[in-house]
Order: structure tokens, then sequence, then C-alpha cells
């Protein structure tokens, strides 16, 4: 199997574009609440999001508290006892910022399970709130809440009510535009989930109206930025997801040869994919084990591996053995074992259901991928497609189009030879998707949330 080199420059925007005002340099100390689900020392897209955006807000004068469950993602299960991440506990988190764990509920894989254990962690956020940030000296000039999960989201503009602080809703996803594709309060489930059908509408309605009511919404991606302005929304800001990741090196490839996962000698071993992440529902991943199967069933050599673990891992383990696809099932691995496995194949994964509010996002593992210089096959579409096509990242198939995936494998494992991601991807994401741009970014929208011309009452008046 060969893997071409390609080459070519492009230039880009900054990807951390703000619609609505004007953004300002003011050097005011503020303070910052954040309210979120997920918190080192949990991994994750989230968690990294904030364990880089804080040193970076915070060396440069915000002081950062945070209101977040004990580390119990995505088991469900208390991960860590130690007595700092116990609820009610409250520490210094590796970078000096202020943590103060709340209640929650061990939860199974089921989306209302999870959801449950949302309610239980932001309410418990409430509580421990105002108990710990009602004082002068502890208030925040700006509250953060987090999606997901959607409870954080309640919390946060209830916290900001009652402190009389500025409130910013954080959308890392299209809610509350994906409760109906993602499933929760489905109808069709059980009696129980019938009678809670039209509290999907309600959720819907009451997302929409906390996103027009906050002071400043912020979004990972420009069209969903575009979509929250055209229904009334004031400010939204875009700040991308980041991503460290950098460029393979052949240095790569010798560590991961060494490390088990042999080359098999060309030109016929099989073609290699890798799918790194989240096995979830909103990941399509049947449709890469379905179009594996097609592909062994027309005698070519594929060999997927599956990285990661989440509540779909059963469903596939069933279908691989159904349809006998050469599909491996890896689990989790360390963060930094994920370069072994970009070393390895000749394509990396990147997939997302074919919901209509997918279009509006882009995955941060795209940005990984991108910045690795490992060539993706992108079942995407909307922003994200539109971003791999640009860049010369991948190759794009329609999201859920097995037929298509099938033919795009099954060329180059007949061929031998696979395409190479243009240079110009991996320097699109060194522009849009560096840390420091987009901490940069955040300073300057709480900045202005916080200058002279903000009134602190203003909230609590709404």
């Amino acid at each position: 199997m060969r893997r071409r080199t390609a080459a070519g420059t492009a230039s880009e925007t900054k990807g951390t574009t703000m619609y609505g005002t004007g953004a300002t340099t003011s050097s005011k100390r503020s303070r910052v609440l954040l309210v979120t689900h997920h918190y080192p020392p949990e991994h994750g897209a989230p968690q990294r999001r904030w364990d880089t955006l804080t040193p970076r807000l915070m060396d440069a004068g915000v002081d950062v508290a945070v209101l977040t469950p004990p580390p119990h993602y995505p088991s469900g299960r208390l991960q860590d006892a130690a007595a700092d991440h116990r609820p009610g506990s409250v520490s210094r988190g590796r970078h000096g910022e202020r943590v103060v764990r709340t209640r929650f509920r061990p939860h199974a894989a089921d989306l209302l399970s999870r959801t449950v254990d949302q309610a239980v962690a932001a309410a418990s956020a409430v509580v421990l709130g105002l108990r710990h940030f009602r004082q002068r000296a502890e208030r925040p000039d700006v509250v953060v809440g987090t999606v997901p999960g959607i409870p954080s989201m309640f919390a946060a503009w209830l916290l900001a009510r009652l402190l009389r602080a500025r409130l910013v809703i954080e959308m890392r996803d299209a809610w509350p535009d994906l409760i109906e594709p993602s499933g929760v309060f489905d109808a069709r489930r059980s009696a129980a989930s019938r009678a809670l059908a039209g509290a999907r509408a309600l959720v819907h309605r009451a997302v929409t109206r906390l996103q027009s009511r906050a002071d400043a919404v912020v979004t990972t991606t420009e069209t969903f930025a575009q979509v929250l302005l055209e229904r009334g929304v004031r400010r939204v800001a875009v700040v991308r997801n980041g991503t460290s990741f950098q460029p393979l090196t052949a240095d790569d490839v010798a560590d991961e040869l060494a490390d088990g996962l042999p080359d098999d000698a060309p030109p016929d071993r099989p073609l290699r994919v890798v799918y790194a992440g989240t096995v979830g529902r909103a990941q399509d991943l049947q449709s890469v084990v379905r179009a594996a199967a097609q592909v062994a069933r027309r005698g070519l050599r594929l060999d997927v591996r599956i990285v990661g673990a989440g509540a779909r891992v059963p469903f596939l383990e069933g279908l691989v053995a159904e349809l006998d696809a050469p599909v491996t099932f890896v689990g989790a691995v360390p963060h930094d074992a994920i370069r072994r496995y970009y070393a390895w194949a000749d394509t990396v994964v990147v997939s997302l259901r074919d919901w209509k509010p997918l279009e509006w996002t882009v995955p941060s593992k795209l940005y990984e991928v991108m910045a690795s210089g490992a060539y993706a096959t992108a079942c995407v579409a909307g922003e994200a497609a539109a971003l791999v096509q640009r860049s010369g990242a991948g190759s794009v198939v329609p999201p859920g189009d097995v037929d298509a995936l099938t033919e795009l494998w099954s060329g180059w494992a007949s061929s031998g030879d696979v395409p190479a991601a243009d240079p110009r991807a991996a320097e699109w994401v060194a522009r849009n998707a560096d840390d420091d741009t987009l901490a940069a970014r955040y300073l300057d929208l709480l900045r202005e949330l916080t200058g002279p011309t903000a009134r602190p009452g203003d909230m609590a008046a709404r």
C-alpha cells in the first residue's frame, strides 16, 4: 500500500470570528465561574478545551473558578476517590483554578440515565455556587455554562441572575436542535418515554429562549453561529475547538512499528483504516462496519481498527460478528498512543450521522487528524465537509452512504495507492485552531462583557 505525498499552500481567515459586537483590549481583571459537566482529570474534547483555556486566561489576569461533578466520564462511575474529587470538596486545579465538586448520579450508557445525572449535578451547582460565591470578594463577573450537558446552561443562567453576573452560554454542539435526533425523550421506547415526549418541545423552546437572553453565546463553528443569529441571539462569538496534535514524523512510524503493530510487506498488505474517538450514536460507525464487510466480500484486504469506548460498542461488536467484517475493537488508549495508530493507518475516519444539526458542527477530532497530516476519510456534511475539501485534508463521503464508502475504500485497496493529505490542512489548523489564538479570542469576549460600559445588574433585570 502506497501513500502519496502532496504539497501546497493556502491562506484562511482566523477561525475565531465574533458577530454582533466588537472586542476590546481592556486590562480589567475579572472573575469567571465555569459551570460544566466535564472537567479534568477526565479526558475528552470538552475537558481538553478548558484545560487549555484556563491557564491562559489566568495568566492574562482572569480568576477562574469551576463548578463540576467528580470525574466519572465516560463510565458513569466515580473514577478517583481522592478527597479533592468528592462531592462538596473545594480544591485547586492543576492550573491554580478553584474547583468545587458538585453532587452527581452514577449512570448507565443510556441517554435518559445520563440526563438525570446532568440534572443532579446542575442542581447541586446552584446550591454550591450560592454557598461559595455569594460574598462580594468571591462573586464572579461572568458565569459560563457549557453544553453538553444541557442542564449546565440552566444552572449557569440561575447563578448569573442570583449573583448579578454576565452570562455566557457555550454551545459545543448544535443544541437544542440535536434533542430530537439524539433520542432524548424518545417517545417510541416505552410508555414512560412517551409520557415525556412533550418535554422535548419544551426543552427546545427553553434552550432557544435562554440563548437569546444570554449576554453572549459561544459556538465552535461559523455555521451554527449564523443559525443562532437568525434566531435572534444578540451576540455570538465563534471560538473553535483547538488541538495540540503535532504532525506525524518518521519517529512516530518507527515507534509504532516497534510497539506490536508490525508492517506487512507491500504491495499486498491490507488497506489500514483507523477510527479513534467516542463510539456513540452520533458517530454512525455502523456504516463503517457495513462498508468494511462489503469491501471484504469483494475479496479485497482491509484492516479496520476502532480505538475508543462508548455506548455503541456492544451493538457494533454484534454487527461485526453478524457480517464477519474485518474490524477490530481496540478499546480506549492513552491519548499519546493515538499517534501510533495514525502512523500505522493509511486513512483515518472522521464520521458523523446524517442528522441536519450535525452539518453545523465540526468534530474536534477532525482538527486532530488534519494537524497530524494523516489522510482523512471524512463521512461528514456541511461545514466539516467543506473544510476537508477546501484544505485537501482527505476524501469526503456523504454520512451514512455505505455504498460510497465501500467504493472509496475498494479503489484504494485494489490499487494499493492511497492519497496524501495536502499540507494546507495542517497549516489551516495551525492558524485557526491554535490554543493561544483561541484563548486570546475568549479573553477578548470576557473583557468586552466586563468593560467600563458593562452594567452588572443587567442580567438580574431581565
